[in-house]
Order: structure tokens, then sequence, then C-alpha cells
């Protein structure tokens, strides 16, 4: 045959053009293997690579949400709490120095998701890693992020970017130690810290407003100008949803009435309204711990919270109104039916008016300065620059899990609308669907992280191992 003007065997061509092939990979794969670290380079360290797509961490008191940027919504939303255990079968058995029987060392393992959370397991307790949207346990922190990249992401930390949010109020420990643990642990190839009302204010097309997030812990209103937050202007207020959930329980208590989550019961029988339950308890169960059954209790508790309750859009509560709207029923696990009327908006009541708070005296609840949703807005507005205060009032951005209560957004309309100066203009911004509101830190994020103009400012690996974790402070305001 012939190949190049010469005449060779077949056997001898067919391992020529192999040898030729062979050479074209090898230098394939070095080019392809060392373009990336020379570009670097040649960049002075500045990451600049929107080859791979960024992953985006929204860490929240109830929820952790992540994704990749350029998503329209986090492909994993899952608790931030982690079930706790010692495992028999996971065991360590180093022999001793002197040759003798192996020792058994019991390791604690966690798990995470929902589905993992609800199983009883024989004697699982259950933790938080972020209290107050910072975290306080750096160890399960660290157990969940390994969870994300193995079986949510299914993907290797060194291939991608991080960005992550946080709260207006974090400190500068915690930032240091983020980074710190995510080039040191995960070797991202960039990172970046991003304020979770700033992303909030992105994703609704706003660089300046006042972000009011009910959540779970809290409800904050963050007053924002051009991107920036005016940290000394941030108010805080503990009603949020874990507030509702136990102003719930208190209302069930008061009624006499049993919550029962749904792992306790095997079979239950249809009754009438108001007449006792029949239902029959699992057996066999394990061994439970108290933190797991609280943990389920708070789980039935929130489900009868987004299915009943109702905040009242008039901004005074009457008793002889509240009784006049429709009654909701609802069933509980064990098969009991009630139907609520105006407790359901009496229980809400106390988000926008602290007196309404069951539980404490009245001379407590007169002495705590809790502040209810509107009071928190309009006081951080008034704190920033009289100049500001119309832009801040003209995009009052709604966001968080728990102002999805029904009413919630008209209420607020109303009070800030009697709160706010004659001159001003008050615009109430807020998403219609659920997913916006919900994720919207996390889908300003996606946005941020997608942009061609954001790719310069990464932290990248090499300006972290010139500057050190101080790095932080200077590039992510």
């Amino acid at each position: 045959a012939e190949y190049m003007g010469l005449y060779f065997p077949h056997s001898a061509l067919y391992t020529l053009l192999f040898c030729h092939l062979l050479v074209f990979d090898i230098l394939f794969y070095l080019i392809s293997h060392f373009a990336g670290s020379i570009c670097k380079a040649m960049s002075g360290g500045i990451y600049g690579g929107d080859e791979v797509g960024a992953v985006v961490f929204d860490f929240g008191s109830h929820t952790v949400r992540v994704g990749h940027a350029g998503q329209d919504a986090p492909s994993a939303d899952f608790p931030t709490a982690a079930g706790s255990f010692i495992d028999a079968s996971d065991v360590d058995q180093p022999m001793d120095g002197g040759g003798s029987s192996p020792q058994t060392e019991q390791k604690k393992r966690y798990v995470f998701g929902l589905n993992q959370l609800n199983y009883p397991r024989d004697g699982m307790d259950i933790e938080y890693c972020i209290k107050d949207c910072m975290i306080n346990n750096w160890d399960i922190f660290d157990n969940i992020l390994e969870y994300i990249y193995s079986y949510q992401l299914r993907s290797k930390s060194q291939l991608h970017p991080v960005l992550m949010t946080e709260p207006p109020w974090t400190n500068k420990q915690q930032r240091e130690k983020l980074i710190e643990l995510f080039f040191e642990s995960y070797d991202v190839p960039a990172f970046f810290l991003c304020k979770n009302a700033v992303l909030s204010a992105f994703a609704n097309g706003r660089t300046t407003g006042i972000v009011v997030d009910s959540g779970a812990s809290h409800t904050s209103a963050v007053p924002i100008h051009d991107g920036y937050v005016l940290t000394n202007s941030v108010m805080k207020s503990p009603l949020g949803g874990d507030f509702i959930t136990d102003q719930c329980q208190r209302l069930l208590d008061s009624k006499k009435i049993d919550i029962v989550p749904p792992y306790m019961v095997a079979d239950k029988d249809v009754v009438n309204v108001d007449q006792p339950p029949i239902w029959t308890p699992k057996k066999n169960l394990p061994n439970l711990s108290d933190t797991w059954k609280q943990y389920m209790i708070k789980h039935t508790l929130q489900d009868f919270q987004m299915s009943v309750l109702q905040v009242n859009e008039d901004t005074t509560f009457d008793d002889e109104t509240a009784i006049s709207i429709p009654s909701v029923p609802y069933e509980f696990s064990n098969g009991f039916n009630c139907d609520f009327a105006d407790e359901r908006l009496r229980v809400c009541e106390a988000l926008f008016n602290p007196s309404f708070i069951q539980g404490i005296s009245e001379s407590t609840r007169d002495s705590s300065h809790v502040f209810g949703v509107p009071q928190i807005v309009t006081t951080s507005v008034n704190m920033c620059d009289p100049d500001l205060r119309a832009g801040l009032y003209n995009s009052v951005i709604i966001t968080g899990g728990n102002s999805l209560l029904m009413g919630f957004n008209d209420r607020l309309n109303r009070e800030l609308i009697q709160r706010t100066p004659g001159n001003v203009r008050m615009k109430l911004v807020n998403s219609g669907g659920s997913t916006e509101r919900r994720f919207s830190s996390w889908i300003g994020g996606s946005i941020l992280a997608s942009l061609g103009t954001f790719q310069q400012m990464w932290i990248s690996k090499v300006e972290y191992e010139e500057q050190g974790k101080n790095c932080v402070a200077k590039k992510c305001p």
C-alpha cells in the first residue's frame, strides 16, 4: 500500500498510522491539560474561567439551597438539620502496640435530606449547624458540603468556582474560616461571598431598595443602595417562621389537641368533626431520641401553619370581624378533624402586633421591645440618610418562606402606606410565585455568577495563596 509517496506492507502501514494517532492524542492531552494553568499564570492570578458553571450555595436557618449558576431554581433544597447517630457497622479497629486483639472505636455518622431525617432510627439525634443564618457547628457544615458534592451535585469540587451567600451581620472570623475551608479542604478554583439581601434585590431587578426577609429564625429589614448594604441601618426581629410554629403549638395545647406525628400512626378511622380520634399506634418502634421527636412534631406543626393560618388584611384586629370569616377544616395525622376560624388570624397577628404574642406576661411583652414587621421596615428606613429614604420606600422587596402566609403581602402593604410620609411613593416588590420568593437570594446568586462581567471578581486560588484569607475582606464587600 502507498503512504506519503512510499510503499509499505499492509501490517507496517497500520503500525505507522497507529503511532501517528498516538502522538496526536498525547499532544492534544498536554495542550488541554496545561492551557488553563498557562492562561491563569499569564492573567496574574485573576480567575476568568467561565467554561465551567459556578456552584451557588445559599444556607438558611431552615433549608440549604444549592445548584449551578444559570439555572432558574436550585437543584437541591433540603433541611440544614443533620441526623447524628452511632453506626455500629461503621467502626475502626486499630491494633494496639502490643499486638493484642483489635479495639473497637465507634464513630458518629451524619445523615441529611428529608427522607433520611424523617426515618425513625435507633438513638438518632437532630443537630443544627446554622443559627441566625450563621454557622455554629463547623463539623456538621463540613459534612453537609461533602454530602452535597457527593450525592446532590455528583461532581468534584475542584471543577467549579463557588459563590456563597452570607447574612449582613456576619463577622470577620466566619468569612475567613469559610474561604479557608473551601480553598484548603475542597480545593475550589475560585470563591466569592455576597450578601443574601443584595442577591434578593438582584433577583427582583433592583440595586436599591429595602429587602424584607421573613424566614425561619427571624424577620429582617436590610436597606441597599447601589448594590451595597447599609449595615448600620439593618433591623432584625425574632418574629419569624419558628415563632409562628411555637404559637401554633400553644394554640393547639390550649384547645387540648394532641399533636401526633405521622410516624406514630399505623391505622386510623374516619370520624366526625371534633369527635375523639380512633387510631392505632405503630408497634416495635426503635428507641427514639427526644430531639428527633421534637423535630417530627415541628414538622407536623409547619404543615398545619401553612395549611390553616391567614394574616388579617385590616391593620387593626377586630374580634367581631375575625369571627365572621369562614372556618378552615384541618385533619391531623391521627384522624382528628377540627375547624379553625378566628384562631388562624390571631396567631399571625403577632407578626404585625407583638401584643398578641401568647405565652409571656404582659409586662414582659411590653419590656421586650420586640418589633413587628412594619416597625422594623420603617425604623430601618428612618435610620438611613434622608436623601435615600424615598428610593428605599419605592422598592420594598419581600422575600423568605414565612412571607408565603396567606395575606402577608396585603397586610404589610396597608401598614406601610399608613406609615409612609405623604410625599413619598411606596411600592411593594414581590414575586408572584412561591419558588421565586423562597429562593430569591439563590436566584440572584445564579444570575450574578453567570454574568460575563462578574468573572473578573472571583477570588482565585492563586490570589488566596499569595494574600491569604484576608483577601476576602478586600474583594467581597
